[in-house]
């Protein structure tokens, strides 16, 4: 079982490695985005499926309520939590749907998207994408290796550089527990 452990987490620290090694200049970019959106009085917005809906809560928790400063909160909403508008726009629309309709209703000019899917080939998250490029919203789409249907589809893509489920989710966390650490720092600054 050691050796299983022991492997398991090489493979989540090499996707790690060989990712940040590939997007060094995107995550820059993507702190930068989410920077102004949040400095302009802009919000964020973040979905994904199965345990990028987990990330989605968990991230935007970190964001109002705070990861490490004590500070005023910032505006970000995960579009999984809604029980009565998951539920309603499921049963009307199509499950296909329920990202897309919440980005048309919340989404505004400037607003930043965080769209998030394993496989980057998620109907729901490709339809919620397409709907924010058509609200003027930045996007910054977190996927598996080559980025599937996102790929073009986002501002910026970081591609997880695996294929395994486990190490991708475990990678995107990580990777928006840092931009989420990187902003509030730059926000916190005179």
């Amino acid at each position: 079982m050691q050796e299983y452990f022991y492997a398991s987490v090489k493979e989540s620290n090499e996707a790690k490695e060989k990712t940040f090694e590939k997007h060094k200049e995107n995550l820059d970019k993507a702190i930068d985005k989410i920077y102004e959106t949040l400095k302009t009085g802009c919000k964020i917005l973040i979905f994904g499926n199965g345990g990028s809906a987990a990330d989605s809560q968990h991230i935007a928790a970190e964001f109002v309520v705070r990861l490490k400063l004590d500070r005023k909160a910032y505006p970000a909403i995960a579009l999984t939590t809604d029980t009565s508008v998951l539920t309603s726009c499921g049963n009307d629309f199509g499950f296909d749907r329920v990202f897309e309709r919440q980005v048309e209703a919340h989404g505004m000019p400037g607003d930043c998207a965080i769209a998030l899917s394993t496989s980057g080939n998620s109907k729901n998250v490709l339809l919620a994408i397409k709907q924010a490029k058509k609200q003027k919203m930045k996007i910054i789409g977190f996927t598996g290796e080559g980025g599937g249907k996102m790929k073009g589809e986002c501002d910026i893509l970081i591609d997880i550089q695996s294929k395994n489920t486990m190490r991708i989710q475990e990678a995107t966390i990580t990777f928006l527990h840092i931009i989420c650490d990187l902003v509030e720092q730059k926000l916190g600054e005179k």
